[in-house]
């Protein structure tokens, strides 16, 4: 059985299967021809952070396939609080066919996954986002065709997101750029593995904290908010350290012309990206968390079914026909 914790996990042959059959259902829906797919599974929502786009994205995934899905509030479980983990995990296991857990601590993904028998999906953890970064990459492959040779410039903390996005990027041959503050490095070790996977594909790894030179000829510029859930306290200060990475028209002019601009959401507008450049024509955020519905389905077959049982992938799924 496998889960899905962390895209390190998965070798780019699988990730790119992932991302062709996000690019197939969603054209099937799209179509007016969805296949009920996962007709009688049920996906159990554990929530420690609410959200609108992990929520909305995966209940209208499971209803798209012909299956159910159970929101489970903070309140409802209280996870690791009212009663351990471990049984946590045991008992919801035995009630549904899949659980999805947005949490704070990242071992607390971990220990759910450990007891689970059945396949557990991080919807976000402290440490990493990774059904944020399947959507990130298949809105750049519908944008541009592959992830080869792009340049990925991610603005701003070198967090959760910025951990996953480094690693689907550098695992499909991609480089990835990030410019960030002093004190807000993404984890060494996830840069050495990431270094690894770059040296198998023949991409790199720059890490910057001029914001200006990261946007140099990039195809791609990535912002998040500058203050995430449960770092609330912190807010004062990241507000007078991050003011410098806002991505704004200035800092768009230096990437490539046909440059994109992606944002994982939610947005404080005027803060760590302006309107203009948030609603311009080179955004694709509101695309992107489209994406996130898609690209959670194709996780869902492939923990549920071991991937699209057609089996029949076009030499460039990622073209429309």
């Amino acid at each position: 059985m496998k889960h899905f914790l962390d895209l390190a996990d998965f070798s780019a042959e699988e990730i790119n299967e992932m991302l062709s059959l996000s690019l197939k259902l969603k054209r099937e829906m799209k179509e007016g021809r969805s296949r009920l797919l996962l007709k009688d599974k049920v996906l159990a929502m554990v929530f420690q952070k609410p959200s609108l786009r992990t929520r909305v994205s995966f209940d209208m995934a499971m209803r798209d396939l012909g299956g159910d899905a159970l929101y489970l509030s903070p309140q409802e479980i209280g996870l690791g609080k009212r009663e351990s983990i471990a049984d946590i995990s045991r008992v919801l296991s035995g009630y549904v066919h899949i659980v999805m857990a947005r949490v704070f601590a990242h071992q607390h993904i971990l220990e759910l996954a450990r007891w689970s028998k059945v396949p557990v999906i991080n919807g976000l953890s402290d440490y990493n986002h990774p059904c944020q970064a399947l959507a990130d990459a298949l809105t750049i492959k519908e944008e541009f065709g592959d992830l080869k040779g792009l340049n990925v410039a991610y603005i701003g903390d070198g967090n959760n997101v910025a951990v996953s996005l480094m690693k689907i990027v550098t695992k499909l041959g991609g480089n990835f750029i990030i410019a960030n503050p002093e004190d807000y490095d993404m984890p060494e070790d996830d840069i050495e593995q990431s270094r690894e996977f770059a040296k198998n594909t023949g991409s790199s790894i720059i890490l910057l904290r001029d914001p200006q030179a990261a946007a140099e000829g990039a195809h791609v510029i990535y912002t998040d908010t500058w203050t995430s859930m449960g770092q609330e306290e912190e807010a004062q200060k990241r507000e007078k350290v991050f003011p410098p990475y806002q991505v704004n028209d200035e800092l768009l002019k230096l990437a490539d012309p046909k440059a994109i601009v992606l944002h994982c959401l939610p947005a404080h507008r005027g803060q760590e990206i302006t309107d203009d450049v948030a609603d311009g024509p080179q955004s694709r955020i509101f695309p992107q968390a489209e994406n996130r519905m898609h690209a959670q389905k194709a996780i869902l077959v492939t923990l549920l079914l071991g991937g699209d049982p057609d089996e029949k992938f076009s030499p460039n799924p990622f073209l429309f026909p």
